[in-house]
């Protein structure tokens, strides 16, 4: 390494925790230029590595790849996917210059010359609704063919920042209109929409993992062609990406339930993008509902609540009130994990509010799952966290009053039940739920399930000389295998 490189080096380490701050100026250096040319991801990674001393977790960590795949890269592993090469070139903040010479597009270089659109010193390139075909394309077919480098890409709250930024700032897309060679009509999107509802009553009813790689061979084989490949003008082309984005946001919702965050994310986002292209801002606000979730669920509160927030905006705009509730119950949950009792609660008063207001009757199909029985549901998750057992123990009994085919969601409350009576010292109760729990779990394929389960075994560790303790953690760990 020469002296030069070190040099830099040494001032990139005085910010350790932001090690791809590379000098824009390191990237010109024909070291670097050789292994770019020929794309040599893991050669790249070891420049990087030798100029700032970062570790392979902080590079996953930027360019969204798990620790373990770049350590494959980095011995040797090729990467030839344009949509991976794309998210490490942003991940290290390469320059143009860097960008064309591994053979991809520079990136939008002009700011907007007005000043209330300019929201960014680096804002996204302008992507097209084609482009989000393509990528949704190539999505779709790795994920069908289980390719390794996809599966090996990590949730990252950040990943998140970008498509929600485009959902508010991008431009109304151009006409959703193209000359294919064959027609696509209403019933090519009624049956779209049709296997969705299908594909939906088989993930309540057995989990993400039952119906996930169905889905992405649906996807796959028959919705790319009719994007890539029909003839429709803008109406139907809008329709047809919006149900496009129904099933996508489908598949996202069972990669997260099957703890594949990182496809579960990208699923997501790009659902989310054919929404805005489709002009659907209803499925948009579920889409943002969905996002907050996620986040929340893995502990990136302060993304949940914005995008709750951008839900709930977006929710507004579209002038659906169950949807504004739904927004209000996401904020709500991520507002009781940062323990902020007070807007916790100003939050759950808002959406019994706007659910009061709500119109059922025009619903759409893919928002009948929000009802009371949710709702005290989300109302238990927020109490249980804030530590309010009362509260959460009368809302998750509430919970349990449900449509008997949305099987995962009574394993989740019943799991949620025995979880409060176990923080409040009643184990035997606490295992005889969990036990109801456990049988329901064993039907399904959903590491949601499981982990609910993980945590009401962690909780009654305290109490485990107890028979009935001994006893349901036996037959957990029978189930479930033993806990590592």
């Amino acid at each position: 390494m020469s002296s030069r490189n070190a040099t830099l080096g040494a001032a990139v380490l005085l910010d350790p925790l932001d090690p791809l701050r590379i000098p824009e100026d390191a990237w010109s250096h024909g070291e670097v230029l050789t292994v770019l040319a020929a794309r040599d991801i893991g050669g790249l990674f070891r420049w990087i590595t030798s100029l700032t001393g970062t570790s392979q977790s902080r590079i996953g960590a930027a360019v969204g790849l798990e620790q373990g795949y770049v350590s494959r890269i980095m011995a040797g592993r090729k990467v030839t996917s344009i949509d991976v090469l794309e998210r490490i070139a942003d991940g290290c903040r390469m320059p143009d210059q860097a960008r064309t010479t591994m053979g991809l597009a520079p990136r939008q270089a002009a700011l907007p010359t007005d000043p209330e659109r300019r929201v960014s010193s680096e804002p996204p390139l302008q992507r097209t609704w084609r482009d989000d075909v393509r990528s949704a394309a190539e999505l779709w077919r790795g994920d069908v063919n289980r390719r390794d480098v996809l599966r090996q890409v990590a949730f990252s709250s950040a990943g998140y920042t970008l498509p929600a930024l485009r959902w508010f700032t991008a431009p109304d897309p151009a006409p959703v209109t193209q000359p294919g060679r064959n027609t696509v009509g209403q019933p090519e999107i009624d049956t779209i929409r049709a296997m969705t509802a299908t594909y939906r009553q088989l993930d309540n009813q057995y989990g993400g993992g039952h119906a996930r790689d169905t889905v992405a061979r649906y996807l796959h084989q028959e919705v790319t062609p009719l994007l890539t490949d029909g003839r429709y003008d803008h109406a139907t082309g809008q329709r047809l990406l919006s149900a496009a984005a129904e099933l996508a946001q489908l598949a996202g919702w069972q990669a997260y339930d099957t703890a594949e965050h990182g496809i579960a994310q990208r699923y997501l986002t790009l659902a989310l993008d054919f929404a805005h292209a489709a002009g659907d801002d209803g499925l948009g606000a579920e889409i943002l509902a969905a996002m907050s979730h996620q986040a929340t669920y893995l502990g990136h509160t302060a993304t949940g609540l914005d995008l709750a927030r951008a839900a709930g905006q977006t929710a507004r705009r579209a002038g659906v009130p169950v949807l504004t509730a739904e927004a209000h119950v996401m904020e709500a949950h991520a507002l009781a994990k940062a323990n902020d009792e007070r807007a916790c609660a100003a939050a759950l008063h808002q959406a019994e509010q706007a659910l009061d207001r709500a119109d059922r009757s025009s619903d759409p199909q893919w928002l009948s799952y929000f009802d009371e029985a949710y709702l005290s549901a989300k109302f238990g998750h927020c109490f249980h966290a804030l530590g309010r057992n009362i509260h959460a123990e009368r809302f998750a009994a509430r919970s349990l009053r449900m449509d008997n085919r949305y099987v995962r969601g009574r394993a989740f409350n019943l799991a949620l039940l025995a979880s409060v009576h176990a923080q409040q010292g009643e184990a035997e109760r606490a295992c005889a739920i969990g036990a109801e729990a456990l049988t329901l779990t064993n039907q399904l394929r959903s590491a949601r399930a499981v982990r609910y389960l993980r945590d009401l075994q962690a909780q009654l560790t305290p109490h485990r000389r107890l028979p009935a303790v001994r006893h349901f953690t036996g037959r957990v760990d029978a189930s479930l295998g033993p806990r590592r």
